[in-house]
């Protein structure tokens, strides 16, 4: 999700800074009634309110560039994401706009009214994430060779570029992991302090990953999940420190999520050294060492998509 990530920073700070400042009458929006056609990008209009909503934007992420080109380009990226049979759900639309929220310390009404204000409008944001979210997976399957030269070492090409070095296998911790996920629906945030007594309560009694289930049979709406062997490469990003910091037959502090409250459990760790590993290891420091690998990628996958693409200007 790097060109995602990326992609949201700066809106994010000026959505916050806002947001602290008083709100001054709302910005006239047109509809999109009242548009007309401005490109047609493989068949697929772009409209003049579409252009509109991007400019107001890239204003609020003090971005440059033009607002046609980026909406020409998002239409490219959806339609090859859609030949590549990427599919994002409005529910997952709808999570990374209540954690992009989260993030940035704003309750989600509090971000509607900053983008209704800006002249962005939650629908322009929220069709904004869809396609980065697809264009992320889109980039990841050109990476592997998809489609295309190019893509992620295999664990053969790994060894030999390790022995080519002079090198031994490079390791890595490999976790085995247990999650425990005390579930609070949307409707009943209210209770969140009593819950997370009972999930601190249980992440105190931790201490192997064979009597969770038992600890967790007198609680309501309780899950234990056992997401089995996890090389710190693979760590999710949100909880790699604590898991790393953790003892193994202890468990990470608990965190509030879209989910509810949650920890992970560390039941083992080891090091390991195997061609997976070295696989892992060397491509993780590749991707390090490049610095903008996906933005790079990105780039010149946007540049043969323009080039093979019909775009009309009316």
């Amino acid at each position: 999700m790097k060109v995602l990530r990326n992609a949201l920073i700066s809106a994010g700070l000026a959505l916050v800074a806002l947001a602290a400042s008083p709100m001054p009458g709302l910005l006239d929006v047109r509809s999109a009634e009242a548009s007309e056609i401005k490109y047609i990008v493989n068949n697929v209009p772009i409209t003049s309110y579409d252009i509109q909503r991007r400019a107001a934007f890239m204003k609020l992420q003090r971005a440059k560039g033009s607002a046609s080109d980026q909406m020409i380009d998002q239409t490219l990226h959806l339609l090859e994401a859609t030949r590549l049979k990427v599919r994002v759900t409005d529910e997952q639309v709808d999570e990374a706009y209540a954690r992009f929220a989260k993030n940035n310390k704003m309750q989600i009404k509090q971000l509607d009214g900053v983008l209704t204000q800006t002249g962005v409008t939650t629908q322009h944001f929220k069709d904004f994430i869809r396609a980065q979210m697809a264009w992320n997976q889109a980039i990841g399957i050109k990476a592997k060779g998809g489609s295309g030269k190019g893509g992620r070492m295999t664990e053969q090409e790994a060894v030999r570029k390790m022995m080519e070095k002079g090198g031994a296998k490079p390791s890595a911790t490999e976790y085995m992991l247990q999650q425990v996920i005390f579930v609070v629906p949307a409707n009943e945030r209210g209770t969140i302090g009593r819950r997370k007594g009972e999930a601190e309560a249980m992440r105190q009694r931790f201490n192997s990953c064979e009597t969770t289930r038992q600890f967790a049979k007198g609680l309501i709406d309780v899950t234990v999940r056992d997401l089995g062997r996890v090389l710190a490469p693979e760590l999710p990003a949100e909880w790699a420190d604590s898991i790393k910091n953790a003892r193994p037959g202890s468990a990470t502090a608990v965190k509030q999520t879209d989910r509810g409250l949650e920890f992970i459990g560390i039941c083992s760790a080891r090091e390991v050294s195997d061609d997976r590993t070295a696989q892992m290891v060397l491509n993780n420091e590749q991707q390090g060492a490049g610095g903008h690998d996906a933005d790079q990628l990105s780039k010149r996958y946007t540049e043969e998509l323009r080039k093979q693409a019909s775009i009309v200007e009316r």
